[in-house]
C-alpha cells in the first residue's frame, strides 16, 4: 500500500502529516511512503531526512496519483481533491460542515475521507487524538504571546530596585489547552487561577499548583466524553457574571472554552473588558469557532478601552517541528487502526471509524 504526504497548501499553514522518524517506522514495516519534496522543509524536515529515512521523494502529481492513502493537516484544496485517485482514501483533520464543498468533491471521487477532528473520546483513540495533541501546542504557545503583548514581567523578583509583583493570570477552560496554559504560565512565575464548569478538573488544576475557582453551576455540565455542554440561559448568565468578577483582577486571561460541533461559548463580554484593568492582555485560543470573548477577532489584535485581545489562529502552525511529530504519531495510529494486511478496512461497527469516516462510496457520511 502506498502512503501519500503531500506538502501543505493553506495559508501559513508549516506542520507536516509524517516527520522522518515516523515515516522510516512505517516504511520499515513494508508500507511505501511517498513524500513531496520540500514537504517538511518549513517544518525544520528536509527531504535528505525522509529519504534516509526510506520514504521516496516525489512530485505532489505523483503524491495524489499514486497513494493508495493521502496523509494530510489541513483538509484538501478543491484542486488537491480534483488529484486524489478515484476510491483511494484520506486523512486529515477537519469539520465537515466548514468544508461542504470539498466534501462534496470527495464523494464525487468515491474518496473515502477521515477527519481526525470527529474522533471519539475513548480509551481506544487516545493515541491518534490530535486535538489533544494540537491543543497542548496552543495552550503553550498563548502564553508565550500574551507574555510577549503585557507590559510587565511574569515572575516575582527581588531586585536592587525594590520587589516586583508576580503576574496574575486567569485561565478560562481547563481543557487539554488549558491546562497546559496554566502550566506554562506557572514555568514563568505567575500568579495562576482557573475557571471550568466541570468541577471534576479541580483537581488537574491545583495539582499544576493554580488555584481553581468553583462556582456552584446547578447542573450536569459535562458530556459522557468529558467535554464541557452548553449550559442553560440562566446558568450562563451567572457564569457570565462570575467571570466578569474574577477578570478585574487579573494582568492576563487566556480563554479555552470549546463545546464541540457548536459555536464557542461567550464568557467575556464588552462590558467585563471595560472592567479590566488598563494594560491587560487577552488571549482567545476559541477565536476560530466564534471566540470566548465578545471582541475577539480572528487573526487580529484589539485594544478597547487599554486592553489588548489576542486572536491567534492555527497556533500549532507557528511551532510546527513538535506539533508535526505529535501530529504525525496521532496519524499514524489512526492509519494501522483502519489498514490490514497492506487494505484498508472500513468497518463501520468500530466507533473509531465510523465517527470518523466522512465520505465512503461516494456517499456524504457526515455533514
Amino acid at each position: 500500500m502506498n502512503i501519500g504526504v503531500p506538502k501543505e497548501t493553506a495559508a501559513n499553514e508549516r506542520r507536516v502529516a509524517l516527520t522522518p522518524e515516523v515515516a522510516g517506522r512505517l516504511a520499515k514495516s513494508g508500507w511505501a511512503v511517498l513524500v513531496e519534496r520540500g514537504a517538511g522543509e518549513a517544518a525544520s524536515f528536509g527531504d535528505e531526512s525522509y529519504g534516509t529515512a526510506g520514504a521516496t521523494l516525489v512530485a505532489a502529481a505523483e503524491v495524489f496519483g499514486q497513494s493508495d492513502v493521502v496523509l494530510k493537516v489541513q483538509p484538501p484544496s478543491i484542486e488537491e481533491t480534483r488529484r486524489c485517485r478515484e476510491g483511494a482514501a484520506l486523512v486529515a483533520s477537519f469539520q465537515p460542515s466548514a468544508e461542504r464543498e470539498t466534501v462534496s468533491q470527495l464523494a464525487a471521487r468515491k474518496v473515502t475521507a477521515f477527519s481526525l477532528a470527529l474522533l471519539p473520546r475513548i480509551t481506544r483513540a487516545q493515541a491518534m487524538d490530535v486535538l489533544s495533541s494540537q491543543a497542548t501546542v496552543a495552550g503553550y504557545k498563548a502564553v508565550l504571546l500574551a507574555a510577549v503583548a503585557t507590559g510587565r514581567l511574569f515572575p516575582m523578583l527581588v531586585t536592587a530596585a525594590g520587589t516586583l509583583t508576580p503576574a496574575r493570570v486567569l485561565v478560562l477552560g481547563a481543557g487539554v489547552a488549558g491546562l497546559q496554559a496554566i502550566a506554562t504560565a506557572r514555568r514563568l512565575g505567575a500568579v495562576v487561577s482557573a475557571f471550568d464548569v466541570r468541577p471534576a478538573v479541580k483537581e488537574q488544576v491545583e495539582s499544576l499548583g493554580a488555584k481553581f475557582l468553583e462556582m456552584e453551576i446547578g447542573e450536569h455540565a459535562e458530556t459522557a466524553g468529558g467535554y464541557a455542554k452548553e449550559l442553560s440561559d440562566e446558568t450562563h448568565r451567572r457564569e457570565l457574571a462570575f467571570i466578569a468578577q474574577h477578570v478585574k483582577d487579573a494582568d492576563v486571561v487566556v480563554t479555552t472554552a470549546a463545546i464541540p460541533g457548536k459555536r464557542a461559548p461567550i464568557l467575556i463580554t464588552a462590558e467585563a473588558v471595560r472592567g479590566m484593568r488598563l494594560g491587560a492582555v487577552i488571549v482567545d485560543l476559541a477565536v476560530e469557532t466564534g471566540g470566548n470573548c465578545e471582541l475577539s477577532q480572528a487573526g487580529n489584535d484589539v485594544i478597547h478601552n487599554g486592553v489588548r485581545i489576542l486572536g491567534p489562529v492555527n497556533l500549532p502552525s507557528t511551532l510546527p517541528y513538535h506539533a508535526s511529530q505529535m501530529y504525525a504519531r496521532n496519524v499514524s495510529s489512526f492509519l494501522l487502526h483502519v489498514t490490514r494486511d497492506g487494505k484498508l478496512v472500513v468497518d463501520f461497527d468500530d466507533e473509531i471509524i465510523r465517527d470518523t469516516c466522512v465520505t465512503h462510496a461516494g456517499e456524504i457520511r457526515k455533514t
